[in-house]
């Protein structure tokens, strides 16, 4: 086990030249009639496999794309959801939820909608945010008066 460790931890990291050297070398090996296993184990590269055989399949000699594609999937839709905004101003997301998959059959997530508002710049708040009032209580006092329930109650005389 500790030997694992020590050949991890030795073990070199390519550069993407490398990478694309080294398959170039199996390439040629390949082509002159050795295995795709034994054109790798002659070049010193034992994970190289995959690679190997998809720059044959494909051409391709690059890492595939990671990661979400960019973009949304409502891209496409943009102008048809915009005027439903237009048409009707205080649509909800589940509203647009559902004249999506009615009208237009995507079906999409309430957060991939509000991704795709927000990139917009809509909100959907109903009325704006106001600061508490100053004479008028604002929520019910969670203890009565006198009772020990709350650090903050005071006791009257």
């Amino acid at each position: 086990m500790a030997t694992r460790r020590i050949l991890f931890i030795l073990r070199k990291r390519h550069k993407p030249e490398e990478i694309v050297a080294k398959l170039r070398q199996v390439d040629v090996l390949v082509s002159q009639g050795k295995s795709v296993a034994d054109a790798v184990r002659a070049i010193g590269v034992a994970t190289a496999v995959v690679w190997v055989r998809r720059a044959l399949e494909t051409g391709v000699r690059a890492a595939k794309p990671r990661g979400q594609p960019k973009g949304s999937k409502l891209d496409s839709h943009r102008e048809a959801i915009l005027g439903w905004i237009e048409s009707k101003d205080d649509i909800t997301i589940a509203e647009i939820r559902g004249r999506l998959v009615a009208e237009r059959s995507v079906s999409a997530a309430v957060g991939t909608v509000w991704c795709f508002l927000d990139r917009c710049g809509l909100t959907f708040k109903k009325r704006p945010r106001t600061p508490p009032s100053r004479t008028g209580r604002t929520s019910k006092p969670s203890a009565k008066r006198g009772s020990t329930a709350s650090s903050t109650s005071i006791r009257r005389a």
